[in-house]
Order: structure tokens, then sequence, then C-alpha cells
């Protein structure tokens, strides 16, 4: 791919403008020569102001989303992107949520770049497992996990039953919950349906990937290994 147009595509600018730092020589290779518009380097070997670029396509990345953010490109309020370095909202191909969390909702939200991965990820075929702490107004009733558990329960609007999940106590009103699909709302309607309100909500884990010491409202990239084994189950 020509320079201008792998620059650009990454989100750094417009192609004019990659043309004009290009000219002034802030686009060099590793030892710091000056790249030729015209030509088509090794990703790996391009600087962009010294520094080495954002990944290439397939780019997945972690956020651990605050409450009070909306999944979104385009819609009012605070939005996700925000959170984000600017330049990954003008990626081409775009750069996506991969399943979404609502605005109340925090923890571990991914993103990517690339189609394929992204829907592989959310197909409930993958059976990525997806484990959310839960607080709710009232305390728990023993026959919860069972509801749950029985792959029977109709959500109200819906004519397919949601698939089994599984429901671990961990306090009064608190407890963990495993999913295997993401349908809208789901926690807090499936809470709805057996008389319960959800308080707060955390997606805490996505297979075996974990916030570990991520803080609230930062993110970091996965690596290639990371990111496969939400594939591999």
């Amino acid at each position: 791919m020509k320079l201008i147009k792998r620059l650009a595509n990454l989100g750094y600018g417009s192609r004019k403008e990659m043309q004009k730092l290009i000219r002034m020589g802030a686009i060099t290779d590793a030892a710091g020569e000056r790249l030729d518009e015209d030509g088509a380097p090794p990703h790996g070997d391009i600087r962009y102001k010294g520094r080495p670029l954002d990944p290439d396509f397939g780019m997945v990345l972690m956020l651990n989303k605050p409450t009070g953010y909306v999944c979104s490109l385009k819609d009012r309020g605070n939005l996700v992107y925000e959170l984000l370095p600017s330049r990954f909202a003008e990626r081409k191909p775009v750069l996506s949520t991969i399943g979404r969390l609502d605005s109340d909702t925090s923890g571990l939200l991914l993103f990517t770049d690339d189609g394929d991965y992204l829907h592989k990820i959310i197909s409930p075929k993958n059976h990525v497992a997806k484990i959310y702490e839960v607080t709710c107004a009232r305390p728990l009733e023993p026959h919860y996990g069972e509801v749950f558990a029985a792959g029977t329960l109709v959500l109200e609007s819906e004519k397919d039953a949601l698939k089994p999940a599984f429901l671990e106590v961990t306090g009064e009103k608190t407890a963990r919950l495993t999913l295997y699909e993401g349908r809208y709302h789901q926690v807090r309607r499936m809470f709805a349906a057996v008389g319960n309100h959800v308080e707060t909500l955390h997606r805490a884990q996505m297979g075996n990937l974990t916030l570990g010491n991520l803080p609230s409202g930062k993110w970091r990239l996965l690596t290639a290994d990371e990111a496969q084994s939400l594939l591999n189950g």
C-alpha cells in the first residue's frame, strides 16, 4: 500500500495532510531517513514523527469502559471513542465495538477493525463466555439460578428462549452471571423477568480475558495470542 494511503487509512489525517508531512520530513523509516510519498515501505519500518505506526488492519483493543459513555460514533453525549486517541475514530476500515455495553454498564469492551473477527466473537455459535458482576435492588432468590440455567426463559417481546446462563451468587444482592449470547439489555431484562432490578452492572471477563489492572477509562492493545484465545474457547 502506498505510504500516503496507509497513513490516511490509519486516521493520522487526510491524504493531503499526509503528503505535506511527508514533504516536511515528519515521516521517516526506523533509521530516521525521510520516506518517499510514492513509496510503499513495510508497515513496521514507518515512523510518524519518530514513533512506530499504530497496528495495521486487524487491530484489537480493550477498554475498561466507565459508566456514562455510549458505544457509538454518532450519538449525543459522551462516546466511548472519546476515551481513545482521536485518530482511531478515523481508521478505515472503521474501528467498531465488539458488541455493546449500555451507558449504565461498565467494564470490558473490545474494539476491532476486522469485521470477520468481530462477527466470530459475537456469534453464539462460538460460545465466547461473557461474565458480568451484578448488584440487584433486592435480595437474590434461590430459584434464579435454576430459571437462568434452564434454557427456557423467554424475555418480554421475544419469541426464542435464551440459551442457558449460569448464576454464581456472591452476596445477598450480588452475583456473577455468565452468558453465551448478547441480546439487547439481556442481563437487566433477565433479572426483571424474575422480579428483580439491576442497580449496577459490570462486565468483568470475556472468555479467559480479564481487565487485569487496567484502570477505568483506560485502554490497551491485545496481543495476537490474546485476540486468538477468544476464538479458541
